[in-house]
């Protein structure tokens, strides 16, 4: 089924869900250089081929995870997280700590943590130290480099992690990331004394 050919009010119909073969995947290639395509034709697409590994999905997955949409973003980051192409940790790094579009870092943020590539840690404790240091620090976004670091438990993360302890919105998450990446159990509640 060509995408023209799709009814968008019709819920049964999903062309793009499990590309079964090369030339399933093939026409999906071409819708993602087709002309006129709508975003959502474009993005099924993508998403099909991104899970299915194929690599021709790449630069359209990452111009959907630099949307605005939330929801774009999180299903560009999952089909990302399933392509393994080498060039995604670069990207998401890329997207994860540009000061510019800090307030749509997050699925970048969480997907460097999947991807657990070396860009990973550096990305994400840059970005933690430069929310630390703002007035403004995006807290969802800030609560998933801390996250993120826990999850990776690299000890490069200590110093930004205990930083991270002093915003009490963040200390939670930061107990416990600490508690990973130092294989220590997490710190109690501060006293206020």
């Amino acid at each position: 089924m060509l995408p023209e050919q799709r009814d968008p009010k019709r819920h049964d119909q999903a062309p793009y869900a499990a590309p079964a073969g090369p030339t399933a995947r093939e026409e999906l290639a071409l819708v993602l250089v087709a002309a006129e395509q709508p975003l959502w034709v474009r993005e099924i697409a993508a998403f099909a081929l991104g899970c299915a590994g194929d690599r021709r999905a790449f630069e359209a997955l990452v111009l959907l995870l630099n949307y605005r949409d939330p929801a774009r973003c999180a299903t560009a980051a999952y089909a990302l997280a399933r392509l393994r192409d080498p060039r995604t940790a670069r990207a998401a790094a890329a997207l994860a700590t540009n000061r510019l579009r800090t307030a749509y870092a997050l699925h970048p943020v969480r997907l460097l943590a999947e991807l657990r590539a070396p860009e990973s840690v550096p990305a994400l404790l840059s970005t933690l130290e430069r929310l630390l240091a703002a007035q403004d620090r995006h807290l969802p976004i800030a609560l998933a480099c801390v996250e993120g670091l826990g999850v990776l438990g690299d000890s490069r993360a200590v110093p930004v992690l205990t930083a991270a302890r002093d915003d009490a919105r963040l200390r939670k998450a930061a107990d416990r990331a600490l508690a990973l990446c130092t294989g220590q159990p997490a710190a109690g509640p501060r006293s206020s004394a």
